[in-house]
């Protein structure tokens, strides 16, 4: 029997690894040239097919002004494949810099990266048509705990919201406030 890997999630304080990305409109963005222009807001998030992950880019979205305000910047990040972030888009009408994490690589170096077992795989997958397997990089069907995570100019974690219960979510005045 294999054993499940389990999260932990990098913790405040702790420095974070610079990262590229390719977001949805084939734009490279690297973590190292946001954060000369202020905090980031990094937001892990499953897919298009969670029922909790949807309103919560909405919220982000709707408030993403807001965030503008505070000289941070904003970016999602899932391992879904370019062609379920437009569903995504689609979905939430959203404009904040998506990044598809090919490899899991952004998870894994934020340890936010977990494989679920054979009965939440069957819920995702046949409940929530979520196709974990062909809707990512392989078919491991990992996912990230959905996380937020806010690092200031220097790549220091300063915020952190992190829960294994895919109910919580930050809340964005918690984020704004960190801001």
């Amino acid at each position: 029997m294999r054993k499940v890997k389990e999260a932990f999630g990098l913790a405040i304080g702790e420095t974070v690894k610079d990262f590229v990305g390719t977001d949805q409109n084939g734009n490279s963005i690297q973590l190292s040239e946001l954060l000369k222009k202020g905090k980031v807001v990094i937001v892990f998030y499953r897919g298009q097919w969670c029922p909790i992950c949807m309103p919560h880019i909405k919220k982000l979205q709707n408030s993403l002004d807001k965030i503008k305000e505070k000289n941070a910047s904003i970016i999602l990040i899932s391992p879904e494949n370019q062609e379920n972030i437009q569903k995504t888009i689609l979905k939430t009408n959203v404009s904040i810099p998506i990044l598809h994490d090919k490899n899991y690589e952004i998870m894994k170096s934020f340890d936010v990266d977990f494989t679920p077992g054979k009965s939440l795989q069957f819920i995702y997958n046949h409940i929530l048509k979520a196709n974990l397997k062909n809707a990512q990089s392989d078919d491991t069907q990992t996912l990230p705990i959905p996380a937020t995570y806010i690092i200031d100019s220097n790549g220091t974690i300063i915020f952190r919201q992190f829960n294994r219960d895919y109910k919580k979510r930050s809340k964005i005045k918690d984020i704004l406030n960190q801001l």
